[in-house]
């Protein structure tokens, strides 16, 4: 089971930080369900009262939050490797929904069984807190992003943070990466229409920093495109940044 399911989990916490053979054991053991999840289906909806974790094995899913008027705000991307829901350990009610962006893989497992697995072990109960500090610490950088920085400038720090998290678990293959998300979905996530998500695109292009075809991304600049957007993967707590 350690080798079949939790692998992605594993290959980028390691990344991050150096797991004991008892927690990748403690990990491996957890009764994981598989379940696939078509693009644009909801993995857990808005307002859902969470029994399960999920973690993310394959695509790009989304936190997203629905106005009245039928507007959303894409609030976080998950990546293979990512449980998209840790913090449904200590809260009755999700107060938003989780979205597939692709075609997904998942692995589910009881929330019984993982704070069985916390109480058996403090390095296990230590990860998880870990895990959802660090997912705040996203939310709290795209605050900033949103609230101080240029659409350009915050589109190419979403472009830096995505080559640091999906290529984190994989050394040697330089900053070229796929990144399946339409323009519509990121201008959901950047807070502009797709108008202004196209233009600015464009001006990120026109810096000669960034290469973006479809779901094809590569950064030809990986300081200058850091400086440019500001971007410091401290946050990410990854062992070793992206550069």
């Amino acid at each position: 089971m350690d080798s079949e399911i939790p692998a992605p989990l594993l290959a980028v916490l390691e990344r991050r930080e150096m797991l004991t053979q008892p927690v990748r054991a403690a990990l491996g053991s957890l009764p994981w369900r598989l379940q696939v999840v078509g693009d644009g289906r909801e993995i857990i909806p808005e307002g859902f009262r969470p029994t399960e974790v999920c973690l993310l094995l394959d695509g790009m899913a989304a936190d997203m939050r629905y106005l009245a008027s039928g507007d959303r705000q894409i609030t976080t991307l998950h990546v293979p490797g990512d449980f998209v829901d840790l913090h449904g350990l200590f809260v009755k009610v999700l107060d938003h929904g989780v979205l597939a962006l692709t075609d997904c893989q998942i692995a589910v497992v009881r929330h019984e069984d993982v704070r069985r697995a916390m109480l058996d072990d403090p390095a296990i109960a230590d990860l998880v807190s870990t895990m959802i500090a660090r997912g705040a610490a996203i939310q709290r950088t795209w605050i900033v992003c949103m609230g101080r920085k240029d659409p350009v400038r915050r589109i190419g720090h979403l472009v830096c943070e995505m080559s640091a998290r999906v290529l984190a678990p994989r050394h040697g293959q330089g900053h070229r990466f796929e990144f399946p998300i339409t323009q519509a979905e990121l201008a959901d996530l950047a807070g502009l229409s797709v108008v202004h998500t196209n233009r600015a695109l464009q001006e990120l292009r026109a810096t000669g920093l960034v290469a973006w075809q479809g779901a094809n991304v590569v950064i030809h600049n990986w300081t200058s495109l850091a400086t440019f957007a500001g971007f410091d993967p401290t946050y990410l707590g990854l062992v070793q940044d992206a550069g």
